[in-house]
């Protein structure tokens, strides 16, 4: 018997810290892959090939967009986006935990094929904090910046249609929520089968 591992989405505005916080979860936590996206969108200084993405070019994409190896996909700023479907699902038939970081869209298209997936929504302090943010990493022109802030509106509105909900203030404690969050999945009853089914046995054997 084999427990099947569980799958965390997290979505949030970008500039709101869910990548940071997702790579000191997957680096403290055992058992859990991140979900590494493919997309067509330039490499940045310092990105590395399979570990923030898989830069692949456009027609490759679409050829894999073709045979259907994505769970869910997305053109964002012009770049295409999309989610390994061999991958996910050969780590949580592994009994691994599987975290994947998309947007809203993404999240509500993988839980549609996946409803069992956990799915957490990760907010700044406020408005004014995540444009602070934004601004402060410098990666983007003012053009960029707006259209983020102007996507990141629309997109807090949906907050309520997820299960949890981890407000950044402080990276660290958003880590022991998110791991929190991981570590009381792997306690339903679902992923506790293989472990729990041999103890119940033995309430079941006949007592001499």
């Amino acid at each position: 018997m084999s427990n099947r591992g569980n799958l965390i989405i997290l979505s949030a505005p970008s500039g709101s810290g869910k990548t940071s916080l997702a790579e000191r979860v997957v680096r403290n936590l055992g058992n859990i892959r991140f979900s590494v996206s493919h997309t067509t969108r330039d490499r940045r200084e310092g990105e590395r090939h399979g570990h923030e993405y898989f830069f692949v070019s456009v027609p490759e994409f679409k050829e894999m967009l073709a045979g259907s190896e994505f769970l869910e996909w997305a053109e964002v700023y012009g770049n295409f986006y999309g989610t390994s479907r061999q991958f996910v699902e050969s780590q949580l038939e592994a009994g691994c935990d599987v975290l994947l970081d998309v947007d809203i869209q993404g999240a509500f298209r993988v839980s549609e094929q996946m409803p069992e997936a956990i799915l957490v929504f990760v907010l700044p302090p406020s408005y004014r904090e995540l444009e602070e943010r934004l601004r402060g990493r410098g990666l983007d022109n003012e053009e960029v910046i707006r259209t983020r802030l102007k996507i990141a509106r629309d997109e807090i509105k949906s907050y309520k249609k997820y299960d949890y909900v981890i407000i950044n203030r402080d990276l660290a404690q958003s880590v022991l929520e998110l791991k929190a969050v991981i570590l009381a999945s792997r306690c339903k009853v679902k992923s506790q089968i293989r472990e729990a089914e041999p103890i119940v046995s033995t309430f079941l054997e006949k007592q001499i």
